[in-house]
């Protein structure tokens, strides 16, 4: 069964922008107390200043994700400062669009870190303690990244895979406790993702979802006795991969890049 968000305390992380400044927001005025975690203290601070609003208790801690140890300590302070944490959402990412090519080591490892490694490291710190009090809920917010491939985005693409893995394996070893996990799939949605420096431009060109949707569909999730959710529905298209990767993997590349110029 899923848990009523109204009286619960929740920590989002990466909730300056996007869908984690949506998704606290919206927790605030469904009636939960919420914790929220991000790097840019200024505009926290606007999302923390909406929240008290509706929600006075609320508050922010300012930190840099891509420290794992950092992050350890910061979810058990959280629990500490708020009473407890009945749901951690691990929302925060930065994407890597870059060809295999002219990616690096330090790409690769920075992106892991911060889309996986920490909320992975962030969940076993915390995990005892919703255990013994046998009441919580895991959400992690992978991609459609995490259940396909996509063009110039290997190193964004193994972390979001990594976090879909740790969620199906969490969920069954977690299944008989009163601890759930729940696994979000966005898809192509309208946030500042697009737009980061050090990122090749992206290859999509198409519609984008508002965050606002995804923040409500996160709810609906928590709310929900579901484990997965894909936000909006783009289910079939990771269902059709699996019927031809070879299909999938010649029609990607046609569509997204460029034909190789034959004077080269």
């Amino acid at each position: 069964m899923g848990l009523p968000v109204a009286g619960t305390n929740v920590l989002v992380t990466g909730a300056s922008s996007g869908i984690g400044a949506a998704l606290a927001i919206a927790l605030a005025e469904a009636g939960a107390t919420v914790g929220m975690v991000a790097r840019r203290e200024d505009r926290l601070r606007e999302v923390l200043e909406r929240c008290q609003q509706q929600a006075p208790e609320s508050q922010m801690w300012v930190s840099d994700l891509g420290d794992v140890e950092a992050s350890e300590r910061l979810v058990l302070e959280a629990w500490d400062a708020m009473g407890h944490l009945d749901v951690v959402v691990h929302n925060a990412a930065i994407p890597k669009r870059r060809r295999i090519q002219e990616l690096t080591v330090a790409d690769l490892d920075e992106v892991m870190r911060v889309d996986f490694t920490t909320p992975a490291r962030m969940t076993m710190a915390v995990l005892p303690r919703m255990l013994e009090r046998d009441r919580g809920v895991i959400v992690n917010v992978s991609s459609l990244g995490g259940r396909l491939g996509i063009v110039h985005e290997s190193a964004y693409c193994a972390a979001k895979f990594a976090l879909c893995g740790w969620s199906e394996s969490m969920a069954m070893d977690l299944w008989h406790t009163g601890v759930d996990v729940r696994l979000i799939i966005p898809g192509p949605i309208d946030t500042e993702i697009w737009d980061l420096p050090g990122n090749d431009d992206p290859l999509y060109d198409g519609p984008l979802e508002p965050p606002e949707d995804v923040a409500a569909g996160i709810i609906a999730t928590i709310e929900g006795d579901a484990f997965e959710a894909y936000l909006p529905d783009l289910k079939d298209v990771a269902a059709f991969k699996t019927t031809d990767i070879d299909v999938f993997l010649e029609g990607s590349v046609a569509a997204l890049t460029p034909p190789p110029d034959p004077r080269n």
